[in-house]
């Protein structure tokens, strides 16, 4: 230090050509992997897990999916397959595209693959609904509809009318249809929704198209130019255009582009401004430009160093690592700041400033030394772990602070001996400390009571203290990957946390799938087995025995020309008459009645508005009649026979059968996740997925955190009986130490805050910030000094807690939900480890020296 002090022009150069090594190191070699799945360690069982099977189901993983939402399921199909047509043709943006819900094989076989009480339901339906259409095999329009209507008022004059009930669904899409049309709105008749309805889900229209997108990775955001590709496309499809369809989108891809775009999202105002207010404690408590000029540029050159040490020796910054710059600036701003305040103590006219330099390093350099030393053991503490994000956070910013050390006796010894010679002497005790310090001593114990009942909330606490695994609520909740995901979560169909289970054969997947759906956490049971039913000799019986009474619906006689505008008037005008005349017979709310008073206000409309209501009864009718027709010629399914499409999602390549569990809505919430695991491994211990992935992320988090724990108290415990020497000295800074930790999880559980894989990162912080700050009252009280809050190391303290809490408070106010957690714990932590060191520690240390005289500082 004495040497920087003596060649500072030689420490400044060799201080910039490193700064420059580390911003090319930095340009060239740091990634930033946004993948959540990447802050675990692959040597974890659960993660070769994982991995194994995404090898055997690539198509699952690095996907977006776009969401395709209409009124109707016809548009709802018909988007989606134009969407599907033209991303396959984008070979650019585009490795591959399926629709998991629509294909050739569901279209012929669908029915087939029904459990036999839903395909009783479903053919009587399509049976019945025969009759409505069977005028409109010869006239396929509006006209030919009526008199299908025409068929129900005469059952209805022979006295059937209670049977129509049966049909009120499909009467009630029909008025729908007609009142749209009267409104000026094209709105299309659902005939599957009027044939089939219990094949439509409760969502309605919606279909998946799967995307594997090419990602650039070259780009911060590699999913990006895809998925505006994919939306470009979107909005140029008819129905889009039209507003009868949205497309949205989710998947693994959007939701990592999205993830990173929150975290840099207001970044450079919340960086500039948390600057400012770097800059401004700095004033307040160095009070020279001297002093404060250099402080900075340590602070600055040292995060450089820093970055350049994370970008060779890690290559990478994560989720949680990207968090590392704050934390340095938060923690490092310390070492400056005491080395400043004692110098600026020791400064006078009259003495020579190396001697001031000298002095200065000899005070405070043990002390900083201790503190830096104590701070980076609580972040390489979780090197060690199989979390690999809080793992390579710990290893960057814990070599950060031996950094930050260095350069505070290296290159800001040299910056003062530049700027600092004419900086003038000042008082710089804390104000009001001497007259805290005093009612400290004389009210000590009542303190110390009332710290042990406070210790007391907080044990309790700490054991209570929720831990939130959901990965998915440390993200931004109103992007739009992230509200697509959660309207798809309440549907079993589109529920993202599954389990998946691999078994042999056709039979094993069958006996295990029935056992697994008799859990009461489990929601749905899909497997391979399901796509070769049993008992198919039945089904396809009952299949014959529909297209049998149904044959006058499937056959195919010339049509009739499309009606005019004069016969849609003339069959609405007949219509409307004849219900007129059964209204009687009629109940008041039935269907029927408000599709006469439709009819008859159609027959009085413009020549557009009857076109326009033909168009939409009959827009989806052609493609309604060639899906009845495939459906009911199902054949006989052999695995043999599946299309590779339905064999690539459901058999492994080495001939395994996927079994996919949908877990029951109480596992929305972690708690209820686990168990849904829990139940599903108790029958099937080889299960896997996004649910087990989750839960067992918790676990590795929660392990680090304990780990951590252990190998920081352990190894700060043995620096600071390495250092100070005695057994007392230790337990005082471990003792303050740990009230910090209890008062921090007295205050998150008050303020409900959740643990979580982002804001764990303050045990560290804890550990390191409430160690340096313990260190320097130990250190005085150890020296002989007896006034502790008025004293310059109060200030120094105090300004180095305001400097921190300003770089916490920027992540606190990050749009990232993640990072804002962290940022607030972060400052409850550091509230904590403030309330500690300046009123529980000296109030202890007043107790075991009452009878002392006292020594300034």
């Amino acid at each position: 230090m004495d040497s920087s002090g003596r060649h500072p022009f030689v420490v400044l150069m060799l201080a910039a050509l490193l700064a420059a090594v580390s911003l090319v190191g930095a340009s060239t070699h740091l990634s930033i992997d946004t993948d959540s799945d990447h802050l675990f360690s692959e040597r974890l069982q659960w993660r070769q897990q994982s991995l194994e099977f995404a090898s055997q189901f690539p198509q699952f993983s690095n996907t977006l999916i776009a969401v395709v939402r209409a009124p109707t399921a016809e548009e709802a199909r018909e988007t989606a397959l134009e969407l599907a047509d033209a991303l396959a043709a984008d070979r650019r943006h585009v490795r591959s595209v399926s629709t998991p819900g629509i294909n050739s094989f569901l279209d012929r076989e669908g029915l087939l693959l029904l459990p036999p009480d839903e395909l009783y339901e479903v053919i009587d339906s399509m049976t019945q609904a025969g009759q409505l259409l069977e005028p409109l095999v010869t006239d396929p329009s509006a006209r030919g509809l009526l008199k299908g209507l025409d068929m129900m008022v005469e059952a209805v004059r022979y006295g059937m009318g209670d049977y129509l009930s049966a049909y009120d669904a499909a009467l009630g899409n029909i008025a729908r249809s007609l009142d749209d049309a009267l409104n000026g709105h094209a709105s299309p008749l659902s005939w599957q929704a009027l044939l089939t309805p219990q094949l439509i889900g409760h969502n309605g229209g919606l279909e998946l198209v799967l995307i594997n997108p090419v990602l650039d990775h070259d780009a911060l955001e590699p999913g990006q130019s895809a998925t505006q590709a994919m939306l470009k496309i979107a909005a140029d499809l008819p129905d889009v255009k039209a507003g009868r369809a949205r497309v949205n989108y989710t998947g693994s891809v959007p939701l990592s582009d999205e993830e990173f775009r929150s975290l840099t999202d207001r970044a450079a105002p919340i960086a500039i401004g948390g600057a400012v207010l770097v800059v401004f404690w700095l004033v307040l408590a160095l009070r020279s430009w001297r002093l404060i000029l250099p402080v900075v540029l340590t602070l600055v050159l040292g995060l450089l160093y820093t970055l350049g040490f994370a970008a060779f020796a890690v290559g990478r910054l994560n989720l949680v690592s990207v968090a590392f710059a704050v934390l340095f600036v938060g923690l490092a701003v310390d070492f400056g700041i005491q080395f400043g305040v004692r110098l600026h103590a020791l400064q006078s006219g009259d003495r020579d400033f190396a001697d001031i330099l000298h002095q200065t390093g000899t005070q405070v350099g043990g002390q900083i030394g201790l503190a830096a030393l104590a701070t980076a053991l609580g972040f390489l503490a979780f090197a060690p772990t199989h979390f690999s994000g809080m793992a390579e956070l710990g290893i960057i910013a814990g070599v950060g602070m031996l950094i930050a050390l260095l350069c505070t006796l290296t290159l800001l010894p040299a910056l003062l001996g530049l700027l600092a010679r004419g900086a003038q002497h000042s008082e710089l005790a804390l104000p009001g400390g001497a007259a805290a310090d005093n009612w400290l001593a004389r009210r000590c114990m009542p303190v110390l009571a009332a710290f042990t009942l406070l210790a007391m909330a907080g044990l309790w606490s700490a054991i209570n203290l929720p831990f939130d695994a959901n990965p998915l609520h440390t993200k931004r909740p109103d992007t739009e990957a992230m509200q697509t995901l959660s309207s798809l979560m309440g549907d079993p169909n589109t529920n993202p946390f599954t389990l998946n289970v691999l078994v042999p054969d056709l039979a094993s997947a069958r006996t295990l799938g029935a056992r697994l759906g008799t859990l009461p956490e489990v929601a749905q049971v899909v497997s391979g087995a399901d796509f070769v039913p049993e008992n198919q000799a039945d089904k396809l019986d009952q299949i014959q025995q529909a297209m049998d009474l149904m044959y006058s619906v499937l056959s195919s006689p010339e049509a009739k020309p499309a009606p005019t505008a004069a016969d849609l008037r003339a069959a609405a005008h007949d219509s409307s008459m004849a219900i007129a005349g059964v209204a009687d017979a009629l109940p008041p709310s039935a269907p029927l009645l408000r599709i006469g008073e439709l009819l008859g206000r159609l027959a009085q409309a413009p020549d557009p508005i009857l076109l326009t209501a033909n168009q939409a009864l009959s827009r989806f009718l052609p493609e309604t009649f060639e899906r009845l027709k495939n459906s009911l010629s199902a054949g006989h399914i052999t695995p043999q026979s599946l299309p590779d499409e339905v064999r690539r999602d459901w058999f492994s390549v080495d001939g395994q059968v996927r079994i996919q569990l949908t877990p029951s809505d109480e596992a929305q919430h972690t708690a209820g996740l686990r168990r849904f695991v829990q139940a599903v491994h108790s029958i099937a211990p080889q299960a896997v997925g996004s649910a087990f992935d989750t839960v067992k992320s918790a676990d590795t988090i929660l392990q680090a955190f304990q780990q951590a724990a252990v190998y920081a108290t352990l190894t700060i415990a043995m620096v600071l009986i390495a250092v100070l020497r005695r057994g007392l000295d230790t337990a005082l800074v471990m003792a303050t130490l740990l009230m910090s930790a209890l008062l921090t999880a007295l205050l998150a559980r008050l303020l409900g805050i959740s643990i979580n894989f982002a804001n764990i990162i303050a045990l560290p912080l804890l550990l390191g910030v409430g160690v340096s700050f313990n260190v320097y009252f130990v250190m005085n009280w150890r020296s002989g000094i007896r006034q502790f809050l008025g004293s310059p190391t109060a200030r120094a303290i105090l300004f180095s807690a305001l400097t921190t809490g300003t770089a916490f408070g920027s992540l606190a106010i990050a749009r990232h939900p993640g990072t804002a957690s962290m940022g607030l714990l972060l400052l409850l932590s550091l509230s904590a480890v403030l309330l500690s060191t300046f009123v529980f520690l000296p109030a202890l240390l007043y107790r075991l020296s009452r009878s002392e005289p006292a020594k300034a500082d």
